[in-house]
């Protein structure tokens, strides 16, 4: 398979030959070790139990092979970190390193943070404008960058294909296959999680079903910030022997540590007079894909409006994986310009927005998502609410939609389908 090229590419061409190391993460699947690839020297494959042997027995050798040297799935052998770090000390030229990991370490190893030695970047499924689908006309960068600049352009891409999408995730090793065959590798993804990426990330899973029905659960709950206990009783109604909550909790620090979890925090401004917001994440698997299968909607299940959610009477099924999709490009497109993602809303849950990007000299794009292809006044008043609380910081308000141009409104907001915003 070809590769295609990432957002995040730009980025490493740019920044590794100033780096000496540079940690990629994220959830198998997402294309690290491709990404990887394309720019290494040498391999190093620690999921080879000959090269993890040989690794072991010479920790040096990472030091000794043409650079940059990737090494994949690092954390199966967390000496690998130290000796980076150590050897970034001894030489900080740049290229030296890249470390692939879908998990971090198991608890209770402590490694040094690397800081000042090893960048993280994160790696999430392909992003919409990474799909080949359509060209964007609209960039993130820009946004945030530029106080309501003019934005334009036009897509054929209707809520059809933003659904088949969804379905046929960003993960790049499958979506491309029959329709079959990726329904059973996604189901196969889940299992594995299960019965194999836990295990071996450090978790002792007494009672799979249980975990899969908390993981349908989660998925249900997707785009919402349902609390873990609505959860919990979501995954086991009718039911009389409930996990523990240390048990639950468990599950769910395990699946964030091998990103499968994605959630996004809350939003809490510093320096800024927004008082009484909730810090409570919203809900969001890796893909929505996942979400999907957990919960066995099909395509003309999803368009009919099927699909049940936890914690919500409000909005569709359909609505809330769009989110999800919307939420996964935004941070991909996010990364690439320095920005950190979040949602808010405040406690009395009066005013809420899907997603605020803040950029790291406190510049904001506040973005609400909304399944249909036409805009009213009651969808952007949260956005001028934000508007006139922070003023200027807020460099632009945005509709994604699933219509057909983007577009002004009169009050200055910008309406974009999700398939026309790009980074």
């Amino acid at each position: 398979m070809a590769y295609r090229r990432r957002v995040i590419d730009d980025l490493l061409d740019e920044v590794l030959p100033d780096l000496a190391a540079i940690a990629l993460e994220g959830a198998k699947g997402v294309g690290k070790t491709a990404t990887g690839t394309q720019r290494a020297g040498s391999i190093l494959g620690l999921n080879d139990s000959r090269q993890l042997e040989a690794v072991r027995a010479d920790p040096d050798l990472l030091t000794r092979l043409p650079p940059p040297v990737l090494i994949d799935e690092w954390q199966l052998e967390p000496a690998v970190w130290e000796r980076v770090r150590r050897a970034v000390d001894d030489d900080s030229s740049g290229g030296r390193f890249l470390l692939a990991g879908s998990a971090g370490v198991e608890p209770g190893v402590r490694l040094h943070s690397g800081a000042g030695r090893i960048v993280s970047l994160r790696m999430r499924p392909l992003a919409f404008s990474e799909r080949g689908i359509a060209e964007p006309s609209v960039s993130l960068t820009s946004l945030l960058a530029e106080a309501e600049h003019d934005i334009d352009g036009r897509t054929d891409i209707s809520l059809v294909e933003y659904t088949a999408e969804i379905l046929r995730s960003g993960f790049p090793g499958i979506r491309d296959l029959p329709a079959r065959a990726r329904q059973l590798q996604l189901d196969s993804y889940l299992t594995r999680i299960v019965e194999r990426e836990l295990p071996e990330s450090g978790a002792t899973i007494r009672r799979p079903a249980a975990l899969f029905a908390w993981l349908a659960a989660y998925g249900a709950a997707t785009a919402t910030d349902a609390s873990y206990s609505v959860i919990l009783d979501a995954a086991t109604a009718g039911q009389n022997g409930k996990p523990a909550r240390g048990t639950v909790d468990g599950y769910r620090e395990h699946l964030q540590r091998i990103f499968v979890l994605d959630p996004v925090p809350a939003w809490v401004p510093t320096f800024n007079a927004l008082k009484r917001l909730t810090q409570t994440p919203k809900h969001h698997l890796v893909d929505p894909a996942l979400a999907a299968r957990l919960v066995g909607v099909d395509q003309a299940g999803l368009l009919r409006g099927d699909g049940d959610r936890v914690a919500t009477s409000t909005g569709t099924w359909l609505g809330a994986l769009f989110e999800s999709l919307v939420v996964q490009s935004i941070r991909v497109y996010a990364e690439a310009c320095g920005g950190r993602v979040g949602h808010l809303r405040t406690k009395n849950a009066t005013r809420e927005i899907d997603l605020i990007v803040e950029t790291s000299d406190r510049h904001v794009v506040a973005i609400e998502v909304k399944l249909s292809a036409t805009v009213t006044d009651h969808d952007v008043r949260h956005l001028n609410w934000l508007q006139e609380q922070i003023g200027s910081r807020l460099r632009d308000r945005i509709v994604i939609t699933t219509g057909e141009f983007a577009y002004r409104r009169r009050d200055g907001v910008a309406v974009v389908p999700l398939a026309l915003l790009g980074p």
